[in-house]
């Protein structure tokens, strides 16, 4: 069984050597091979302008992308024309239709209002590069409609330390309005994505990929202070999220119900690992 990992950034390069762990061959898709781990075949590809060629006993591929710069058209270049180009290798190479699963993320829900979000509302982006996310789904459902889309919180882990430098810095400041994030550590991300792809029944189309504890930012804040031995960050009327802005909070209801069980079900677990140091981010 051959595994295509189309977009070998973090998360990418995590889930093709879980893979080669289990045993599988493992073909990595992305601009600069090289820096692949040997147990990770590269392929030297531009998704954004190039169709890859795969193995004819692809089974499972998986397309995980992340934009060169944080615009709508740095969106549309690495999430759309990635999915068109993966679409067409698929439709040309593999002798059987492979499973396939996109990453997204759940900035394609448009709720601000600290309310709870689930696969059942309704993505409904409010933001530029978040339409252009709900556009990449929408174009790979079209063309492989048994596809499916894990729309994961924000990542967070080894070598992702922005909020712990901030705190350690002293710059970090805490709003006095609540800011719901949820959010999920790399090896958990990872791990959904191996456990989607491999169980038995086939998945659904959609999943939401967080912890089990969608936070007000606050309380993050706050705990990595302590765990410093560092003083609170300043409370401020300012949102880090926006003016009048408080987030949501996703539920994992429905990737729990597969089975999967997470390592690090809160960020607690989770960025303590990160301060001991454990894991390593990949080029």
């Amino acid at each position: 069984m051959a595994v295509v990992i189309a977009g070998c950034g973090d998360l990418g390069t995590e889930v093709g050597l879980r893979f080669a762990s289990l045993g599988h061959r493992v073909i990595g898709l992305r601009r600069s091979a090289a820096k692949l781990p040997a147990e990770i075949e590269g392929q030297a590809v531009d998704l954004s302008a190039e169709v890859p060629k795969l193995p004819a006993e692809a089974t499972i591929v998986v397309i995980a992308m992340s934009p060169d710069e944080r615009s709508v058209e740095g969106y549309r270049s690495a999430y759309v024309e990635s999915v068109l180009r993966v679409a067409e290798a698929i439709r040309e190479d593999c002798a059987a239709p492979p499973r396939v699963l996109y990453v997204s993320s759940t900035a394609v829900y448009g709720v601000d209002d600290g309310s709870w979000v689930d696969e059942t509302t309704l993505a409904q982006p409010t933001s530029p590069t978040a339409v252009v996310l709900l556009e990449a789904e929408e174009t790979l459902l079209k063309l492989i409609p048994e596809a499916v889309i894990l729309r994961l919180g924000g990542i967070y882990g080894p070598g992702r330390t922005r909020e712990i430098d901030r705190v350690r810095q002293g710059i970090a400041t805490i709003s006095s309005e609540p800011e719901f994030s949820s959010r999920i550590h790399r090896d958990d991300a990872a791990a959904a994505v191996i456990h989607l792809m491999t169980r038995q029944d086939w998945p659904e189309s959609v999943y939401i990929g967080v912890d089990d504890h969608p936070v007000d930012r606050r309380e993050v804040v706050e705990f990595l202070a302590r765990s410093l031995d560092l003083p609170a960050p300043e409370v401020t009327n300012n949102s880090s999220s926006g003016q009048g802005s408080h987030g949501k909070r996703c539920r994992n209801n429905k990737l729990r119900e597969t089975g999967f069980v997470f390592s690090y079900p809160s960020y607690r677990e989770g960025y303590t690992a990160v301060l001991d140091g454990a894991g390593v981010r990949h080029a």
